[in-house]
């Protein structure tokens, strides 16, 4: 569904990722992990078209996407939770989400779409006309996330979604991811909380310095001493 091929993506004259190459299978939730600086939250503001990569390709479906706009990437079927959130504070939750809606494909399936959000995060249904500053921690999650799927995408970008977040409510958020994979749409997620994402996960990639220095199903990347301490953090 995505290929990366030979990515390199700099901050002026800083590289932040060096030649990646990296493919998604179509609903395959891949997990991408390692140390702080390494490049994760670089590489999905890259898949969002957020940054211009300095050379190679990006292909989502076999179109290369790589030279589209910004706003272009959400037609392509992307959508991005970032990390922080980013809500509208003063807006009312109800709002937030149908800001997700604006391409006429998703506008068209907005209520039906509501309701699925509704049904994944039933906390939310209350809370609908309450300004999203006012929630909680773990309520902003479930609205960025309800935010991003109003979008219907094919391809979901998660960004750090349990930082910050309560254990209790960690363990929430990552059934929702899981039960939004199985529902059928491919995520890239970025997460520093290696074991639950580990676990939820069909395949792993590790970043170190802006380079894959490991990929493969997480089960075995955990059996691997070197990968464990140095980069899983295990």
């Amino acid at each position: 569904m995505l290929e990366l091929q030979q990515l390199t993506v700099a901050y002026g004259q800083a590289r932040a990722l060096w030649d990646i190459s990296m493919h998604v299978k179509q609903g395959e939730l891949l997990c991408v992990v390692g140390p702080n600086g390494a490049g994760k939250t670089t590489l999905v503001n890259t898949l969002a078209g957020i940054l211009r990569p300095v050379s190679g390709r990006i292909v989502m479906e076999g179109r290369d996407i790589t030279r589209l706009a910004p706003h272009r990437f959400c037609e392509a079927g992307i959508a991005l939770v970032p990390e922080g959130r980013r809500l509208f504070a003063g807006m009312t939750v109800a709002e937030n989400l149908d800001i997700g809606s604006f391409l006429p494909a998703a506008k068209k399936r907005r209520r039906e779409t509501l309701d699925e959000v509704l049904q994944l995060f039933p906390a939310l249904k209350a809370r609908l006309p309450a300004p999203a500053g006012e929630l909680s921690g773990g309520q902003q999650q479930m609205v960025a996330i309800g935010r991003a799927l109003m979008a219907r995408p094919r391809l979901l970008l998660l960004d750090e979604p349990s930082l910050g977040l309560s254990p209790i409510v960690v363990g929430d958020m990552f059934d929702a991811i899981r039960k939004v994979s199985a529902g059928g749409i491919t995520i890239v997620l970025v997460e520093q909380n290696v074991s639950m994402a580990m676990r939820i996960s069909h395949r792993a990639c590790v970043l170190e310095l802006g380079r894959i220095v490991a990929e493969g199903v997480p089960e075995e990347l955990m059996k691997r001493p070197e990968i464990r301490q140095a980069y899983l953090g295990v």
